[in-house]
């Protein structure tokens, strides 16, 4: 195929399959080390709108479907595909404006969770960022963004009020509730499935809160199911200020003794408070004191800043990993789902392997989502993130997760599109929306992008090019 032209239009690289810069344009900034062998015919790295109008009426006029990469931290790595033409966006890390007074921005897409609270916190603003620092604002957006403080601030699609995209037909348009109303509501919950190129999202943002504490407690295997029904109870009386986690982790080192008869797993309970005092902080957390039974360890209302809310998050995900996950949403018990599973988790092949469930505090759960592509809620919300460092021990860590998930998928109401694999289970993202959410996105794709010169969710996977 011949690229010259687009090479002369595009200010960015531009490499086709057998170029010496290909394969490291296409590898160079995915998370996930599980790589898969599908890759595209053509990889553009952009440097603004007007190299992806271009790209676009090249892939149009070449019959190239499209895939857009945002950040590369999505699991399932839906960016890769057989053929076609791949857009990195990885140069679009700007910040186009800050408005303090009307609490208001507009970010390019490749700006992390972490450097988006170092943008704002310095203000006295947040924003409803994701938990993992190093994952940029463009694929946790497209996917509705499970974020901090969720009760309080929704998800992180509910701070846009906004966004600015390349459409099918290579035209920049912008796209709200009052304009170009259809992409708006996409944009915000359809992640790989999205049709459209998004160059900028413009964020309503909130007060920072003043006090943010936090409360750490870890018990042993024995007490999974006692501690895990307590807090599934305990929760709608909880101050929706609360964030709530129960994880299943590799002990740290000092508890690592009385973890050892359960495979050095241990039961870790962290809660977060987003307040405006101190005083308030810890009588949203004090509740967690009252545990049925004692702690190994515990600390409490610890104050906190969002750079170390990241470092503690950004510790369970570490760099440089292979990895695969299922996140799902469930109205279970927390407790007995810890039951059935322990025995399981025990023997995990890997000790990254992370079990976690965010449990939603407040009498207003399971949250309805009326306005966004984004559908999706539960009571809970997590599973398992399995992650291991060496190619060799692909096989075991893949069985061991897919009898896992098997086991707790009857208990499943639905699942994160961001954080589940839909490349090995296709019907992963079919549940990832309520019925009616679905129908809309597959009319709004026929509508939208009427010629397919976008991948949609299942296209690209299978077979080779």
């Amino acid at each position: 195929m011949d690229v010259s032209g687009l090479k002369s239009k595009i200010k960015g690289p531009v490499a086709q399959r057998g170029d010496q810069a290909f394969l490291e344009l296409l590898h160079g900034n995915l998370w996930n080390r599980r790589v898969p062998e599908r890759s595209p015919q053509v990889i553009v790295r952009i440097k603004d709108e007007d190299d992806i109008i271009a790209a676009i009426h090249f892939a149009r006029e070449n019959q190239l479907k499209v895939a857009v990469r945002g950040g590369g931290h999505n699991w399932c790595q839906p960016t890769l595909r057989n053929g076609g033409l791949l857009i990195d966006l990885s140069e679009l890390t700007q910040v186009i404006s800050l408005d303090v007074a009307n609490r208001k921005a507009v970010l390019q897409p490749i700006i992390s969770n972490r450097d988006v609270q170092r943008l704002l916190n310095p203000h006295g603003l947040s924003y409803p960022s994701g938990h993992c620092p190093q994952v940029k604002l463009s694929g946790y957006l497209l996917g509705g963004g499970m974020a901090w403080n969720p009760t309080v601030w929704g998800s992180g699609s509910d701070g846009v009020e906004a966004i600015e995209l390349v459409t099918a037909e290579g035209k920049w348009i912008t796209a709200s509730k009052d304009e170009n109303p259809e992409y708006f509501w996409a944009a915000r919950g359809a992640g790989s499935g999205f049709f459209g190129v998004v160059t900028r999202y413009h964020l309503k943002l909130v007060p920072l809160p003043k006090a943010i504490h936090g409360s750490t407690y870890y018990f042993s295997m024995d007490d999974a199911g006692t501690v895990g029904t307590w807090l599934g109870n305990l929760a709608p009386q909880l101050s929706p200020a609360l964030e709530l986690s129960f994880f299943i982790i590799e002990a740290p080192a000092d508890l690592k003794e009385q973890a050892g008869k359960h495979g050095n797993k241990i039961v870790m309970v962290t809660g977060g408070a987003f307040a405006d005092t101190a005083d308030e902080a810890k009588a949203i957390l004090q509740p967690l004191e009252a545990a049925p039974v004692k702690p190994l360890s515990s600390s409490f209302a610890k104050p906190l800043v969002f750079d170390e809310l990241f470092d503690a998050s950004g510790a369970l995900w570490p760099e440089g990993v292979r990895a695969t996950v299922e996140a799902t949403f469930s109205n279970a018990d927390p407790g007995e789902l810890a039951k059935l599973i322990r025995s399981q988790l025990e023997v995990a092949p890997s000790p990254t392997t992370v079990f976690l469930y965010t449990i939603f505090c407040g009498p207003d759960v399971p949250k309805q989502h009326n306005e966004t592509a984004l559908s999706i809620s539960g009571k809970i919300y997590g599973g398992p993130w399995t992650m291991w460092w060496d190619e060799a021990d692909d096989r075991a860590n893949l069985a061991w997760h897919q009898k896992l998930i098997e086991t707790l998928r009857p208990f499943n109401v639905g699942y994160y599109i961001g954080e589940s694999n839909i490349v090995d289970r296709p019907a992963t993202a079919v549940q990832a929306y309520a019925p009616d959410n679905w129908q809309h996105l597959a009319d709004l794709r026929a509508r939208l992008d009427p010629d397919g010169v976008f991948f949609g969710f299942f296209d690209g996977f299978a077979g080779s090019v």
